[in-house]
């Protein structure tokens, strides 16, 4: 019998523990730039090179999951985010800690990759997902309400990082050393669904760019264009990122009801209305507003999303590789909002990014279309296809569409084929030997 699958915490965990920077970029840029003297394009110059790190450990371990084995990666990666978060946090050398920075990065995005492999092996990618994002957001959440009543200056943000990798650190043991869905000698198979891959992975470095050159800036908008305190501005994002455990509450319960393309189309729509109110706040009751529905729509789509790319190779390879194209993207995400908002302004800066994530839900629901349904993984089938299907899927993670049709697949029609009674089987059975006599 194949052994039963492990618990889904410890990748949730690992998850958070990678994550965590990303939600954490506008506090960390805007503390680097009150408390080390950088300008707001040198600060997200900062916060571009932690998280183009993170995106480089992706595109690098994206196919090497299973070869060093998940816990040995695990290890690994939150080995180096609490020794260069640790550092970054205990030195005010900028050079050290933009070297802190780089290489807290680096394990961070080792241990998403190792999370998003292991949550795309899953039989419910999304449900998993959807844990991990509401895991991130309450841990966010919590220290943007505590952060601010602790002090100052750009050591809390960066401790906290590498605080929340040694508290992680214990349940890697709890990790598989392989994947369930495939053998390691097939990890050098091509990758299935090339083009929806590629271009769900570019249209991720967009989506995730747009998002977070607002995020990147959504504390100097709060501080300088609404005229908010810090703590204020902390509050905010709070509840924000407590409407974002509404939101991936939401779509946890609604899981494939409406398919992947409604939420992600819909969803990527809405967010574009919201970036472009956040960024015109003059005001408490605009700025919270347009955050707040921002972060409650994000999240959401970013489950559906990461979803998708987990339905494209039940290997995971995809899921890393499209990850760590996000990763790329929330990486530019604060040059590209301080250089939007020194030269357009806020207001103009929302604009474009406006624009641009319209033009991106196109692509984004095509693929969603065209890749109805996840390839066959174990359990997945009940009345189509059968065990022989069920073992096939088990054994080598590929999809046997020749015994078990596409779900969503019209029936077949069923012919019927008299069967003769016992009684008359054995009569009829019988007649050839007594015709021999």
């Amino acid at each position: 019998m194949p052994s039963r699958p492990r618990a889904l915490w410890p990748l949730v965990a690992v998850f958070t523990a990678g994550y965590l920077a990303a939600y954490l970029l506008p506090t960390v840029v805007g503390r680097l730039s009150a408390g080390l003297g950088l300008t707001p394009a040198q600060a997200g110059l900062v916060g571009s090179a932690l998280l183009l790190n993170s995106a480089a450990a992706g595109f690098t371990l994206a196919s090497r999951v299973e070869r060093y084995g998940p816990r040995r990666l695990a290890r690994t990666g939150l080995l180096l985010a609490m020794s260069g978060y640790g550092c970054a946090a205990l030195t005010a050398s900028v050079p050290l800690v933009v070297a802190g920075a780089a290489v807290g990065g680096f394990g961070s995005g080792t241990a998403t990759a190792v999370a998003a492999a292991g949550i795309a092996g899953r039989r419910d990618p999304h449900r998993a997902s959807t844990l991990g994002l509401l895991t991130v957001s309450a841990t966010a959440g919590a220290l943007y309400l505590t952060l601010p009543h602790l002090g100052g200056g750009h050591a809390l943000p960066f401790a906290s990082l590498a605080l929340a990798a040694a508290a992680v650190w214990p349940v890697t043991g709890r990790l598989e050393t392989g994947h369930d869905t495939g053998e390691v000698s097939g990890a050098r198979a091509p990758l299935p669904r090339l083009r929806s891959g590629l271009v769900l992975a570019g249209a991720m470095v967009c989506w995730s760019m747009a998002q977070n050159a607002l995020w990147g800036v959504s504390g100097r908008i709060g501080l300088t264009q609404a005229g908010l305190s810090e703590v204020t501005v902390g509050a905010v994002f709070a509840a924000a990122l407590g409407a974002g455990l509404l939101g991936v509450t939401a779509a946890g319960a609604l899981g494939a009801r409406l398919g992947r393309a409604v939420p992600i189309g819909v969803g990527t729509v809405l967010i574009a209305g919201c970036i472009a109110v956040s960024s015109a706040a003059d005001g408490l009751v605009s700025f919270a507003a347009g955050e707040i529905l921002w972060n409650a729509c994000y999240p959401v789509v970013l489950s559906y999303l990461i979803g998708l790319a987990a339905s494209l190779d039940p290997r995971g390879r995809w899921a890393v590789l499209v990850g760590s194209a996000s990763s790329l993207g929330v990486a530019c995400g604060p040059v590209t909002g301080s250089v939007l908002s020194e030269r357009a302004g806020y207001p103009g800066m929302g604009l474009v990014l406006a624009v641009l994530l319209l033009l991106l839900a196109v692509p984004l629901t095509a693929v969603a279309l065209h890749t109805s349904g996840r390839p066959l993984v174990p359990g997945a089938i009940r009345r189509r296809g059968g065990a022989p299907a069920a073992v096939v899927a088990a054994t080598s993670g590929v999809a046997p569409t020749a015994l078990a049709p596409e779900i969503g697949t019209r029936e077949q029609p069923v012919t019927e084929f008299p069967v003769p009674s016992p009684a008359q089987g054995a009569f009829a059975l019988a007649r050839p030997s007594q015709a021999a006599h």
